[in-house]
């Protein structure tokens, strides 16, 4: 079998087809969280905060300065804001997954039959109890 045939056979195989639509559904989906959250969550948890903005929420660690050359070096920032909104973003990613998970897992699950009852031991089995009970006495 040649690679481009086998390459083709892996290509059209479902997992890879469901791993690439996926991977595109997911996508998509980051940016809708990435507005929802940049859009609509933070400016009123900003504004019932005391008016924070919490992409612009930053720690200075060197300040600008002049360079040699007559050009300014810019401030040095630990952009700490930009993290709590990734942080939300991916608690909604995962609340948002975790949600489609378990109704998949409703929709799929067959109801469970009652468990059978234990088959009666044979003959021989009862036998060889009965031997051990005597031998115990």
């Amino acid at each position: 079998m040649g690679m481009i045939s086998e390459f083709k056979e892996f290509a059209m195989r479902g997992n890879v087809i469901d791993l690439a639509v996926g991977v595109v559904i997911g996508g998509a989906f980051g940016k809708i969280v990435t507005s929802l959250v940049d859009k609509v969550i933070m400016p009123p948890l900003g504004l019932l905060i005391g008016k924070v903005d919490f992409s612009s929420l930053a720690l200075e660690l060197a300040p600008a300065r002049m360079g040699a050359d007559g050009k300014e070096i810019p401030a040095v920032m630990l952009g700490y804001g930009d993290f709590i909104n990734t942080m939300i973003q991916f608690v909604i990613v995962a609340f948002a997954i975790f949600m489609l998970v378990k109704a998949i897992n409703r929709l799929s699950r067959k109801k469970e039959e009652a468990p059978a009852a234990p088959a009666e031991p044979s003959e021989e089995v009862l036998l060889l109890r009965e031997i051990r009970d005597n031998l115990k006495r």
